[in-house]
């Protein structure tokens, strides 16, 4: 059997571009090299197409984070495929490790179902609506879901009143991701200042009543035409951090991961269901990760689903497959497979 070309696409011109490299870094040590041919392409921070080597360097070193190379070969990318210097590559299926908008937002999944190109991951309509959370909140009700109180505010707006809310809050953007721009405030004039700064990330941004409770997050993965639900695990995270912030993911190593999570298996199955039902709600195809939040009255908030969550080595998605007893390279195999064998379009064909 001869080998497909996976196309992995990472970079990007969000905020999230190092940690989309990171990942994919991620995906091509556990991709199965007896039935796959990595073909890596770059999107650089100026939004330039670019062929780099297998070889490229893609993990955090010394604390300095990757990115894509502006200098290195151009790939032109349309509805006819992608070719480097008039040659064509002959993708046989994209894997597009993408964190945020432009990526993540269903924007280059359209680009992809115009050139009938396989894809891993969500569609054009259920990447858009889980990556802008003023959506999918509504619909996450609508199907039943707890979810936290709040408002949407928008860079256009004189004044911004939150009388209905309790300090603290989060002030996040509607569109972001990584927590880049998300604050906790406990007072009037830090609500500015972080209003100030969520806005640098999106014209749109919620304030949410904060969450007294505990970050519990579960895997979803479709294989077959049936969405999987894997066991649950908690974020913990170091006192000396106000919340699950950026520094705290990625850069500081004071989070600890536990899996399965250490909380009621009737409560753990709830989340789990939970998972599988926001999976469905929205849509989604492929994968997806659903964050919880577990309060000490034994309430469950779904916070928010990811639909490209993070393939780093300290990434939840994989260490939550694993703990369920499926591999990293499984779980990479599984969803090139349901990405060949079906199709996101409207037409279905």
């Amino acid at each position: 059997m001869s080998t497909l070309n996976v196309a992995v696409i990472f970079g990007g011109i969000s905020s999230e571009h190092e940690i989309s490299c990171v990942s994919a870094g991620g995906v091509l040590k556990g991709l199965d090299s007896s039935k796959y041919k990595a073909i890596l392409i770059g999107i650089t921070k100026a939004g330039n197409w670019v062929l780099l080597p297998n070889d490229y360097r893609l993990e955090i070193v010394g604390g300095k984070l990757p990115s894509v190379d502006e200098k290195a070969p151009a790939v032109v990318a349309d509805v006819h495929g992608f070719c480097v210097a008039g040659k064509a590559l002959n993708i046989d299926v994209v894997f597009p490790v993408l964190h945020g908008p432009y990526g993540e937002d269903g924007t280059i999944q359209g680009l992809f179902e115009i050139a009938n190109l396989p894809y891993v991951g969500s569609g054009v309509l259920a990447s858009a609506v889980a990556m802008d959370k003023s959506f999918a909140k509504p619909i996450f009700a609508a199907a039943g879901m707890k979810v936290a109180d709040g408002i949407v505010v928008s860079s256009k707006d004189k004044q911004v009143s939150i009388d209905d809310l309790a300090y603290p809050v989060f002030v996040k953007p509607a569109r972001g991701g990584s927590s880049r721009g998300t604050h906790k405030v406990k007072s009037v004039d830090a609500l500015n200042i972080a209003l100030k700064d969520a806005f640098l990330y999106d014209h749109k941004v919620m304030i949410e009543q904060a969450v007294v409770g505990r970050e519990i997050e579960c895997a979803v993965l479709e294989s077959q035409g049936v969405a999987k639900a894997s066991v649950v695990g908690e974020i913990i995270i170091d006192s000396k951090f106000e919340f699950y912030d950026f520094e705290a993911k990625y850069l500081d190593g004071a989070t600890t991961v536990r899996i399965p999570a250490d909380i009621p298996a009737d409560a753990a199955e709830e989340i789990r269901e939970k998972a599988v039902q926001a999976f469905k709600a929205l849509g989604c195809s492929g994968l997806a990760r659903c964050d919880f939040f577990y309060t000490d009255k034994g309430e469950i908030i779904i916070n928010e689903i990811n639909t490209m969550p993070g393939f780093t080595g300290t990434s939840m998605y994989p260490k939550l497959w694993a703990a369920s007893g499926v591999d990293y390279t499984s779980v990479i195999t599984t969803l090139i497979e349901t990405a060949l064998l079906r199709t996101n379009s409207v037409l279905g064909n």
